[in-house]
């Protein structure tokens, strides 16, 4: 049977302004345990920022975090997915890309997101990368 994007997506999105801080997206991430945040205006996507992007695109650029906004260090050429397309294009694009999130949008508005370690749980949980992606969180 044919899995769908919709059927392993996360919809719980935690989301933030363009002109939010630095420091209060890395707290954002800290407090909710999550690696990535969609950046929204207007109720449409306009990027996604991972700690990863924080780190190279901010924190190692120097300056006022505190002062610097979001829209600075996001991707803002983000690869997106529906929510009826079918899971293996998902990972294709995820490939293509080499990304390891892949924000999902209907009718122009984010309504989820996946991450490579959803499809770690779904396609092998017992693999390296699925056992570690279930396993509770680090405090």
């Amino acid at each position: 049977m044919t899995q769908h994007v919709r059927d392993i997506m996360t919809s719980q999105l935690v989301t933030v302004q363009p002109q939010a801080s630095v420091t209060a997206v890395a707290q954002k991430m800290r407090d909710e345990n999550i690696g990535a945040v969609l950046v929204i205006e207007d109720d449409e996507l306009r990027g996604l920022v991972s700690d990863r992007d924080l780190v190279v695109r901010a924190l190692a650029q120097g300056g006022d975090l505190e002062h610097t906004s979001v829209a600075s260090a996001c991707s803002g050429e983000v690869v997106t997915v529906s929510p009826d397309e079918d899971l293996d294009h998902a990972v294709e694009l995820m490939r293509e890309h080499s990304i390891r999130r892949l924000p999902v949008v209907e009718e122009g508005h984010p309504i989820g997101i996946i991450a490579l370690g959803d499809l770690a749980i779904e396609r092998d949980e017992k693999s390296a990368l699925g056992d570690i992606s279930a396993a509770k969180p680090n405090q």
